[in-house]
């Protein structure tokens, strides 16, 4: 590690569960962010800030103005641009040592099989609809890559990690078997932007914890934050033994 990384991780790097070992370990890690909404705008800026060597980034949005209010990765200037590209220029600005891949395509589950099977080290589920999230549980299922999932919307969010290297761990198929994305949106419903703020924040901190050994990640458990009252809540989430993607009769 050069001196310079020393002096800008040195206030993590005094930290006994984490040290230089902890760091050492996010330089030489690969993350793949899908979605560089409001969820990952936090997710992204915070893990390049925190010294991940490698982010990977898609989308296959555009930056609108509507977008500036939670978005907080995107710029006026960068309105009409693609946002992998606009948030590859604010994370650059942040920490110029941060190796960034953007994809700018639509997310299926071939484009996610070719990405998590190049040893990608983690997974961080911060798009906005249903279909995404499930291929990419399904891909980090195979794998063996572990998947930090959130969503915000309304005054509501949720963050939980599903971690298929553990043999208990439940997937994110064990908490939901579908839903409606147009029931779901946020064009639709609205969002407060502290909210996602919240939940990316706390995306980049289980992200941050797994790859650095330190702790207790949430695998195996669901934390939801109610912004009217500001209060948590912590469930259980147990293996669903009759799960298509993760049971014991999973193809």
């Amino acid at each position: 590690m050069r001196d310079e990384q020393l002096l800008r991780y040195s206030r993590q790097i005094m930290l006994p569960a984490f040290d230089i070992e902890g760091q050492t370990r996010l330089l030489q890690s690969t993350v793949l962010v899908v979605g560089m909404g409001g969820l990952g705008s936090p997710v992204a800026m915070y893990l390049a800030a925190a010294g991940v060597g490698h982010l990977i980034l898609v989308d296959d949005d555009v930056v609108e103005i509507s977008n500036l209010q939670r978005q907080l990765v995107h710029r006026e200037h960068t309105v009409g641009d693609s946002k992998v590209e606009s948030a590859r220029q604010t994370l650059l600005a942040l920490n110029s040592d941060v190796k960034i891949t953007t994809v700018n395509q639509r997310v299926d589950k071939a484009l996610l099989e070719r990405m998590i099977s190049q040893q990608v080290d983690l997974v961080v589920d911060a798009c906005d609809n249903f279909s995404t999230r499930f291929a990419a549980n399904a891909v980090c299922v195979k794998y063996k890559v572990p998947l930090v999932s959130g969503a915000a919307i309304r005054l509501e969010g949720q963050v939980a990690v599903f971690d298929s290297r553990q043999p208990d761990s439940p997937c994110y198929q064990c908490l939901y078997q579908g839903g409606d994305d147009e029931q779901m949106s946020c064009s639709r419903n609205g969002v407060l932007a502290p909210v996602v703020g919240v939940i990316g924040s706390m995306q980049a901190l289980e992200a941050i914890k797994i790859l650095s050994g330190m702790g207790r990640s949430l695998c195996g458990r669901l934390l939801l934050f109610d912004a009217m009252t500001s209060t948590w809540r912590e469930l259980r989430l147990p293996r669903d033994p009759a799960c298509a993607v993760c049971g014991a009769e999973a193809s």
